[in-house]
Order: structure tokens, then C-alpha cells, then sequence
């Protein structure tokens, strides 16, 4: 049983790295009070240990703001429920249960491995939620200073995607031509704010109506060659823009090794870090305002296919 358990755990933990390299590079802040870990709503007790990951980097990937959990049964308890079609999180506790020991026949107790699924209680209607404390007071609140170089890449992009600012999170929705971040307070530095925003834009430029890298005609999975490629060319591409805009040198470095780690995971293909440096560079270029086209007067097209949230 707790071989299985320890199996769930690790490919739990396998399944969020694969989805992205940078959960512990997350720039933005919590929409809570300081020190906010992921709490069960029913006990009002923070999870501890391993759960602490598996909770809080699944709230990052999925965008949750609230810090509170729920079994299923929780839910009804508090007077709400599930909502239909909604993943659980796995969590893992150690309880002592009474036994005899078969030896010397004393009562004792042993430690046993369990497991548990809860849902976020954005996952859930019907539940009410305490409001966490403000992390600062108004007067010492973080305050967002644009870097003018950076936010004029950014204005230059014409016929871009909507942006829209909502959220603890940051992606690209092909389907929508949208691309949400949070507001530019919860970053960490006007630097992390610009380099995320670099990242999405570059996402959206593989639109069918830009340089058309096959975003919205299939649905590739997290972890697949067409994600991590297409995360690739991201990345440089935010980059290039962060180097044009003179953002930090750490901000450079920070890509530098995000870049490193989905080369060393597609080490088998030798061509991809060029292959996808040559597409950054197209998609940095055309966010500035360069239009290259062919012959018959279309923009070239990479067709790194890929169809999900980015």
C-alpha cells in the first residue's frame, strides 16, 4: 500500500515538471497575506511536508487564488459540493493506528501511509471562504514602476492579442487570441512582469494569423516534443525582447538556464535549439513591428503545432 502511495506521489511530482520547468521560477505574488500555505478548510490546518508541494504548484498551474482545500465529503459538510467533471489533488498523511505486536502480544501503535483527494474550494459552489489578510498595509502595498523601454516593445506589437489582466497566473489561449496576466503589481519586480508578458506575446505570434506555428490547429499535451518547442521558442523569443529592452542581466540569466532545461530534455534532437532560436528570432521581430513574407505575400510559417493554454 504505501509502495503505492510513494508511486502516486512521484508521478504526481513527474506530471508537474513536465508541464513546465519553472514552478519555483513563479514571479508573481499570492493574492493572500505572507507565509499562505495550501490549508484544509474543514481542520483549518495547514498541510505539511510533501503535500505542501503537491498542493501549492498545482494551485499554480491551475490558477487558483484561494489557499483552502476540501475532501469531497468536506464540501457537502460545509454545505456545498464539487462541481461536476472537476480533478482532485492527491495528499498523503501518516496516522497511527492501534495494534498488538505479534511477538510480545503489547499494545502499540504503527505508523500507516494514506491517501487522500481534495479540491480546491475554486473547484467547489457553495462554500465560504475566510478573506485573507492583506500581505502589506496600503501604505507600504507594492507599487509598479513600467520600465519605458519594455512597455514600448510591447505597445509595438499592432494587431496583437487581447491582454488581459485577471488572475495569479500567466498563459497564451490560442482559441481565444488571448492572452491573460496577472496585474503588474503581483510581480515580483517590473522585470519579472515584462519578461512573463515577452514570453506569452511570443506564444501568440504562432497564431494562424501571424507567423502561423500551428497553435490553434492541434491539442499537443504537456511534456510533448511540439510543447517543448514551441516553449522553447517562447522563451528566447522573451529573451531577445528583454535584451532589446535592457532589462536585467539576471532576468537573461534566468531564461538562459529555463532554456538549458528543455534542452537537456529533448537532448535527442541536435537541430531543435537552432530550429527554434531562428523561430524566436521571427517572433521577436515581428512583436517590433518586421513583417518577413514569401513570395506570394503570407507571413512564413514554423508550424510548431500546439493547441493548449501555453
Amino acid at each position: 500500500m504505501a509502495l503505492d502511495i510513494y508511486k502516486a506521489v512521484t508521478d504526481r511530482i513527474v506530471e508537474l515538471l513536465e508541464q513546465d520547468t519553472v514552478p519555483w521560477r513563479q514571479p508573481i505574488r499570492g493574492s493572500g497575506g505572507d507565509g499562505e500555505f495550501p490549508t484544509n478548510l474543514a481542520s483549518e490546518r495547514a498541510y505539511r511536508g510533501i503535500n505542501i508541494f503537491l498542493l501549492a504548484v498545482t494551485a499554480w498551474a491551475e490558477g487558483y487564488e484561494s489557499p483552502y482545500w476540501l475532501t469531497f465529503r468536506q464540501a457537502k459538510e460545509k454545505g456545498g459540493h464539487v462541481r461536476k467533471g472537476e480533478k482532485g489533488s492527491l495528499v498523503i498523511f501518516w496516522k497511527q493506528y492501534a495494534t498488538q505486536d505479534k511477538e510480545s502480544g503489547k499494545d502499540i501503535t504503527v505508523p500507516v501511509l494514506r491517501r487522500y483527494t481534495v479540491f480546491n474550494t475554486e473547484q467547489c459552489d457553495g462554500i465560504e471562504t475566510p478573506q485573507p489578510a492583506p500581505a502589506e498595509s496600503e501604505a507600504e502595498a507594492q507599487t509598479f514602476t513600467p520600465i519605458e523601454t519594455a512597455a514600448s516593445i510591447a505597445d509595438r506589437y499592432l494587431g496583437g492579442p487581447r491582454i488581459e489582466h485577471k488572475g495569479g497566473r500567466a498563459f497564451y489561449r490560442p482559441r481565444e487570441d488571448l492572452v491573460r496576466i496577472a496585474e503588474p503589481e503581483r510581480f515580483v519586480d517590473p522585470e519579472s512582469y515584462y519578461s512573463t508578458l515577452f514570453h506569452e506575446l511570443v506564444h501568440s505570434t504562432g497564431h494562424s494569423s501571424r507567423i502561423d506555428r500551428g497553435l490553434d490547429e492541434n491539442l499537443s499535451p504537456f511534456g510533448s516534443a511540439d510543447y517543448s518547442k514551441e516553449e522553447l521558442v517562447a522563451e528566447m523569443g522573451a529573451a531577445f525582447l528583454a535584451a532589446a529592452a535592457g532589462i536585467s542581466q539576471a532576468t537573461i540569466e534566468q531564461s538562459a538556464s529555463y532554456i538549458d532545461g528543455w534542452r537537456r530534455k529533448l537532448s535527442t534532437d541536435p537541430k531543435l535549439v537552432v530550429h527554434a532560436a531562428g523561430a524566436a528570432q521571427r517572433a521577436a521581430d515581428w512583436i517590433q513591428g518586421e513583417r518577413p513574407t514569401r513570395s506570394h505575400g503570407k507571413p512564413a510559417s514554423t508550424n510548431l503545432r500546439r493547441g493548449v493554454e501555453l
